[in-house]
């Protein structure tokens, strides 16, 4: 039980708002010595079990690092938004008068999660499609009907344009049966005595996604309904 302390330590560190990656660390050095530890232990075995532990995280980055991809992606991303992706994002936007923050978020979270159900999940990301494109879309339909939005509406759009990337692709992503989450399901039940082939996973994968779908709809929906409630009133916008 005293591995579970790792939970503790990563809801107290996201509870006081920490750094998540010291989070992450702290956790993951809380579970590696609570795991080592017994009555008998002593400081020097204590010490080799917090040495294992970074040597399993240096060995994890060494396996999976994508350095180059990454810096390449962010390289690009920077230089458009350098020369005005976003003011022109929603300065197209404003222009298609059927526009809202919900209908536009929804119809992201729809291609969003069909393409993530035919294995395409590098089709967005927060920083390939979010962050350059949909936020500055999603803000520029709040723009053009309601005037300059007040902080406390901006993030809200933003988070939620966040969130729709986020599910669209975690309950998507199952769906297809090569993907690296079907076969950790597959491997887990396994190990555990229970055979179940990775076809069956996706199929029982796509009632979740339609449910998922379809309650995200209904949030991008009352997102609408409370934008116009706040911003409509005279002088929210200023």
């Amino acid at each position: 039980m005293l591995v579970l302390l790792g939970i503790g330590v990563v809801v107290l560190g996201f509870v006081l708002r920490a750094n998540p990656l010291l989070v992450v660390m702290a956790a993951a050095l809380t579970t590696g010595l609570a795991a080592a530890w017994t009555p008998e232990s002593d400081l020097a075995a204590m010490i080799a079990a917090a040495v294992a532990t970074l040597e399993s995280f240096g060995k994890a980055f060494n396996d999976n690092r994508y350095v180059s991809v990454v810096w390449l992606v962010l390289m690009a991303i920077g230089l458009l938004e350098r020369a005005g992706l976003q003011e022109r994002a929603r300065a197209v936007i404003a222009r298609v008068r059927a526009a809202t923050v919900g209908r536009l978020l929804w119809v992201y979270f729809f291609i969003r999660q069909g393409a993530a159900a035919l294995g395409l999940t590098s089709l967005g990301g927060h920083a390939q499609m979010v962050r350059p494109l949909i936020a500055p879309m999603a803000e520029g339909a709040a723009e053009a009907r309601f005037g300059t939005l007040p902080d406390r509406e901006r993030y809200l759009i933003r988070s939620h344009a966040a969130a729709a990337d986020n599910i669209a692709l975690f309950f998507g992503e199952d769906i297809f049966i090569a993907i690296a989450s079907i076969l950790l399901i597959k491997g887990f039940l396994e190990a555990n005595g229970i055979v179940v082939e990775p076809l069956e996973l996706s199929l029982w994968a796509i009632p979740t996604a339609l449910a998922a779908l379809a309650i995200h709809s209904l949030r991008l929906w009352l997102l609408d309904a409370r934008l116009r409630r706040t911003l409509a009133k005279p002088g929210a916008g200023a």
